[in-house]
Formats: structure tokens, C-alpha cells, sequence
């Protein structure tokens, strides 16, 4: 009887994804790819619902501050929520909402006729659950990369995240042309209900627990001191406060305002939006092999092109030449954006990425409410073409402005990023808890 023969080794089978793109990063990322699908269409669904139910351009732009007023109401707490809880339970539970409040809204624009304060209560539901949940993505995203692989997993991320936005906002408006917009919000509550599942099994055992300390006033405080001791900081987000409002109120209001007069319908305008989706796909490609030295100098000048889309609505240009701009556009802002994170990721400590990213959301939306509300009178006093040159000079002024603050054209990249987030980082990649050290314990 021959002697049983020894089992060979198994080898190990090729991951298809490199060794930082862990657990974590992959559920960001996948939720992050369906969300985005879901969303992109839905505002324009939101849009196009209000004009289907006979409202007026200034009806739009009340939709769209009410979107947005809940930002500023409520970014800052869900910041120090977000420092405080398990940052995987306050993106879960703002999911929940966001997907209850778009399948009211769904329901409400397939059964009858939407009034105007329904419409607005829904959307600014929406909006309370995005305020709550982005200091926490955010944050999660910046605690799960290491220094090392920051430059290329936050291009990935925002590749993959841009990439669904150019399926959404072309499937959107198409399906708001074929079947109407009430569709179009009911999917976009299924995806909420996918991501949040997808969310709920994030690994949070690498963040060490928060030390008892101050109540949430005093994480605001510690939040603010960090902010105001940045020059760079503060600056680009008073920039943005300026920039996100004007372009904003172009996308949200007179986009589809100049689509429905001008360009022939709803679908022009998501090609358009889907076009400024490949554009921030080009930027990412281009963001994962470069690695500039002075990233917010290179990321403060790729903003100017956001200037580009308000000036091609204001002529009008037509649908390939508006195609066009969004396309340059979304490639410079993607430079911009990664740049950005970058810099977050290896000057602000990871204790505190949640305060400081709320700060940077409130600063940079702080505006967008009131500018979505004054598009329809600033329409009537000046005109549509006069009022989108005001924007695009309005993202001119301020960005050729913050270039004179010395931080934003001096500060270099550093090699090895943030020591206390890389190292929570890699084991958050690798899936594994951390030594609790005392500069992780601050804060948590």
C-alpha cells in the first residue's frame, strides 16, 4: 500500500488590486461608485420635477438651496460626531436618511402633483444626511491610506467616484426623457440603500478609542484652531466659499435652464455633466503618475478653468463646444482636488481629519444656499447671460487672489505624508488593528 502523497503548498492567487487598496478602501470605494451613480442623476431629476410641476426658475433655485442649507446648518456637528463615533455609523445612519428621503420624494413625484414646500422638505432631508455623512467619508478616507500611496489612492478613489458620475448623469437624463424624473430619484434611493449596506461592514479597529475630554464645543474649538493656523487652509476655503456658490448656482439653475431653451432638453445637458465626468477621469489618470512639488500652487492654478463652464452657458456654445469645456474643467479640478487632499493628508493629524474636513465643507458651501436662491432674481434684474459672466468672473477674482498667501505657493509635498495617518492607514489597508500610541489616543 503506497504511502498517501503529501499535499503541495498552495499558492497564493494574485490579488487583482496592489497591497494598499484593502478592505476599507475597497468598500469606500464600491459604495462610493453607487452612490454617484444614483446622485448625478437625481439632481437633475430634482430640477426637471420642479419645472414638470410648472415652477419658475426661481422655484429651482429654492430646490437647490434647500439641498444645500443643511450643509451649513449642520456640517460642523456631523464633523465633531464624526471625531467622536465610529465614522462607519454615522455614514450608515446618514444613508438611511438620504434613502428615505429620496424615495419619498420618488413617490411623491410619481403619484400626483409635487408641491413646491414638499419638494423643498424632501431635498433638504437629503441634504441634513449629506452633512452628517461627509466629514465622515472624508475622514474615513483620509485614516485609510497610507503617506506612502496617497497621491495615487486618492486619484483612484476620485477616478472610480467621477467615473459612476458619468454613467449617472447620462443614464439620468436620459431616463428623465424617457421616463420621467420620479424614476430617476426612486433609483437613486436604492443606491443610497446598497451604499449604506456596503458601509456597515467598514473595519474601524484600527482607530484607537477617543479619551474621555470636552463635550462637542470644545472638538469645534480644537477643530477651528486648526483651520485658523493654516493660512493656506482658511484661504482656499474662502475661496471655495466664493467659487462653489457661482458654479453651483450655473449647474444647479441655469444649466438646465439653458438645456430646456437653447440646447433641446434634459439629455444635452447630462452629456454635458457626463462630459465634465470624463474630464475629472482624465485628471485622475493623469494625477496617479504625477506628483507635482508644489502641490496647492499646480492645484490653485487648475482652478481658473472653472470658469469655463458659465462662459460657454452665457454665449451659449453649443452642445460639443459646452462638451468641451465641462471636459477641461472637470480634468482641472480633479488636479486641484487630489493636490488637496494630499496636503490634508500629511498637515492635519488623523484625530482630527473629521473636524477639519467639516470646516473645509462649511466654508466651502457656506454660500451655495444663498447663491442658488438669488440665480432667479439675479436672472430678472440682470439677465441669464449677464448673470453667468458674473460667475465666471466671480471664480477668477478670488482664485488669482489666493495665490498671493505665500503657504499656497511654497508648500512641497513630503515624501513620507503623515506619519500618524500613514500609519493608521497601512493597517486599516492590511485590515489589521494598530498599537495605540499617545498621538493617536488625542481626540478619540
Amino acid at each position: 500500500m503506497s504511502s498517501p502523497r503529501t499535499a503541495p503548498p498552495r499558492t497564493p492567487v494574485n490579488r487583482r488590486r496592489p497591497d494598499w487598496a484593502g478592505r476599507n478602501y475597497s468598500l469606500l470605494t464600491g459604495a462610493a461608485i453607487i452612490t454617484n451613480l444614483g446622485s448625478h442623476g437625481a439632481h437633475i431629476a430634482a430640477a426637471f420635477a420642479v419645472m414638470d410641476a410648472g415652477g419658475s426658475v426661481g422655484d429651482v433655485g429654492l430646490i437647490a438651496a434647500a439641498r444645500t442649507l443643511p450643509l451649513v446648518l449642520f456640517l460642523l456637528i456631523g464633523g465633531a460626531l464624526a471625531d467622536r463615533l465610529p465614522r462607519h455609523r454615522v455614514m450608515v445612519a446618514a444613508n438611511v436618511l438620504n434613502c428615505l428621503s429620496q424615495a419619498a420624494f420618488a413617490v411623491l413625484v410619481l403619484t400626483g402633483e409635487p408641491r413646491l414646500w414638499q419638494m423643498m422638505l424632501l431635498t433638504a432631508l437629503c441634504g441634513t444626511g449629506t452633512a452628517f455623512f461627509n466629514p465622515a467619508a472624508e475622514g474615513m478616507l483620509l485614516s485609510t491610506v497610507s503617506g506612502e500611496h496617497s497621491n495615487r489612492a486618492f486619484a483612484l478613489f476620485r477616478m472610480a467616484m467621477n467615473g459612476a458620475g458619468i454613467g449617472g448623469a447620462a443614464l439620468g437624463g436620459a431616463m428623465i426623457a424617457a421616463v420621467g424624473p420620479g424614476w430617476v430619484l426612486a433609483a437613486d434611493a436604492a443606491a443610497f440603500a446598497v451604499a449604506g449596506a456596503l458601509r456597515a461592514f467598514l473595519d474601524v479597529s484600527h482607530v484607537p478609542d477617543r479619551a474621555p475630554g470636552g463635550g462637542l464645543l470644545s472638538d469645534l474649538r480644537e477643530g477651528w484652531v486648526e483651520v485658523r493656523s493654516r493660512p493656506w487652509l482658511w484661504s482656499i476655503v474662502l475661496q471655495f466659499s466664493v467659487v462653489v456658490a457661482v458654479v453651483g448656482a450655473a449647474d444647479a439653475v441655469y444649466g438646465p435652464l439653458v438645456a430646456r431653451d437653447q440646447l433641446g432638453g434634459p439629455a444635452p445637458w447630462g452629456v454635458a455633466l457626463a462630459f465634465f465626468g470624463v474630464g475629472t477621469i482624465a485628471g485622475a489618470v493623469l494625477m496617479m503618475a504625477w506628483k507635482p512639488r508644489r502641490l496647492l500652487l499646480v492645484g490653485t492654478l487648475c482652478v481658473f478653468p472653472l470658469a469655463l463652464p458659465s462662459a460657454g452657458l452665457a454665449v451659449p456654445l453649443p452642445v460639443w463646444g459646452l462638451c468641451a469645456v465641462m471636459f477641461v474643467s472637470g480634468a482641472a479640478i480633479e488636479v486641484f482636488g487630489v493636490n488637496w487632499m494630499t496636503a490634508m493628508h500629511q498637515e492635519i493629524p488623523e484625530e482630527k481629519f473629521s473636524r477639519v474636513t467639516a470646516y473645509d465643507w462649511f466654508g466651502s458651501v457656506s454660500m451655495l444656499p444663498v447663491a442658488t436662491a438669488l440665480a432667479g432674481p439675479a436672472e430678472a434684474a440682470f439677465g441669464r447671460t449677464q448673470a453667468l459672466w458674473g460667475c465666471a468672473l466671480l471664480v477668477i477674482v478670488p482664485t488669482a487672489l489666493v495665490l498671493l498667501v505665500p503657504d499656497v505657493r511654497r508648500m512641497t509635498r513630503r515624501a513620507h505624508g503623515n506619519p500618524v495617518a500613514a500609519g493608521a492607514g497601512a493597517a486599516a489597508a492590511a485590515g489589521t488593528p494598530v498599537e495605540q500610541t499617545p498621538a493617536d489616543a488625542v481626540g478619540h
